[in-house]
């Protein structure tokens, strides 16, 4: 029993440590100021914002509740544990030790939702696919990459809106854009950004050679109030077009996609979605305010030109992740240096071990 004692205490000691990395006692503030604010008569006079301020509050509340009846339970077994000990009655351990395993399981998924603690963590997830250098097969391995991130969201149980979509000449897509809609997608998503780099004998070479291809993943967080970021009208060059449906066929006979660029930074977003222009209007400058955010806050000028659309760094040399099919099989992430083998399991989706191994090594790089 007194080995069973020893466990609760040091997760009791592991939930402590997660509750200040997590600087808990400032949520639980930040709890008690949007309580405030939305005792405010004029709280629901912006809809946009009340809304993220009402999810943001819901989503701290949640977190609070989980630490404080994890914390609760692990008194209670501790509680009955020092009272079977102290009375040397080991009738309790089985049922005590059931409860402890039920609880060190929750504090798991606490740990995991640690690892995303970053600003945006917890927002969707605007993500896109551009084929890089490999002409066809490049387009084709975009298109492998596009079906792998929502076979993943689907797991996910993530919401997926598609924006824009250009299909290749021959085969595959040339780019992809969607917004991604869940609880913590961006978290879970930012793993995929970089380049992704393909080797397999080409199904489109006749002589059946090896090729390697690539072709870059881009992940922004969706951000719905960004009152740093002021756009100037003067600033925007504003398209419409007819919106073209998957294939190239016509989904109406309105201009109702929108692209617009801004021209201090170069940044281009494109929406043909929805069916009105308007909505996909907002939709694109919501996109664009989260992209312009990001943009001033890289310093890096490769990663400027990423943002900007420049994907002409999607080549050797700089990939974040490598697939090979041959002449063997496996998967090796680059930044967090983790090997697989089973190639066929990732491209279906099961990213869970590349996404888990690349916030480790974010929260051992802080």
């Amino acid at each position: 029993m007194q080995e069973l004692i020893n466990k609760i205490r040091d997760l009791q000691n592991k939930l402590a440590e997660a509750e200040k990395l997590l600087n808990l006692e400032q949520k639980k503030q930040k709890i008690l100021e949007l309580e405030d604010l939305m005792n405010n008569p004029d709280f629901w006079a912006d809809q946009n914002k009340a809304k993220s301020l009402s999810q943001e509050l819901s989503e701290l509340k949640k977190e609070a509740e989980e630490f404080v009846e994890l914390h609760n339970s692990l008194l209670e077994i501790l509680s009955l544990a020092e009272e079977s000990l102290k009375n040397n009655d080991e009738s309790l351990k089985t049922e005590i030790e059931a409860k402890f395993l039920i609880l060190e399981n929750k504090f798991k998924e606490l740990e995991f939702k640690m690892m995303l603690s970053e600003e945006y963590d917890q927002n969707n997830a605007v993500l896109a696919i551009h084929a890089g250098v490999g002409g066809t097969d490049a387009q084709d391995w975009a298109e492998m990459l596009e079906r792998m991130i929502l076979r993943y969201a689907e797991k996910k149980k993530f919401k997926v809106n598609i924006l824009d979509r250009q299909v290749g000449n021959e085969a595959g897509i040339k780019s992809t854009v969607f917004e991604i809609i869940g609880p913590y997608a961006y978290g879970y998503l930012k793993s995929e950004a970089g380049v992704h780099r393909l080797v397999r004998i080409s199904p489109y070479d006749a002589e059946k050679m090896r090729h390697t291809s690539f072709a870059l993943i881009e992940v922004l967080p969706e951000i719905e109030i960004i009152e740093d970021v002021e756009i100037k009208d003067e600033d925007l060059i504003i398209d419409t077009f007819r919106s073209g449906g998957h294939g190239g066929q016509s989904v109406n006979t309105t201009d109702s996609a929108v692209r617009i660029r801004h021209t201090p930074t170069g940044l281009m977003v494109v929406c043909q979605n929805e069916r009105s222009q308007l909505q996909n209007k907002e939709t694109a400058m919501r996109i664009l305010k989260s992209k312009i955010k990001q943009y001033y806050a890289t310093e890096q000028e490769d990663e400027r030109k990423k943002l900007r659309g420049e994907f002409s760094e999607a080549t050797w040399g700089s990939q974040a992740r490598s697939y090979i099919l041959q002449p063997y099989k496996m998967v090796k992430d680059h930044r967090s240096e983790l090997e697989l083998s089973a190639v066929e399991s990732v491209l279906d989706g099961n990213l869970e071990q590349l996404v888990e191994s690349f916030l480790k090594l974010k929260i051992g790089q802080k």
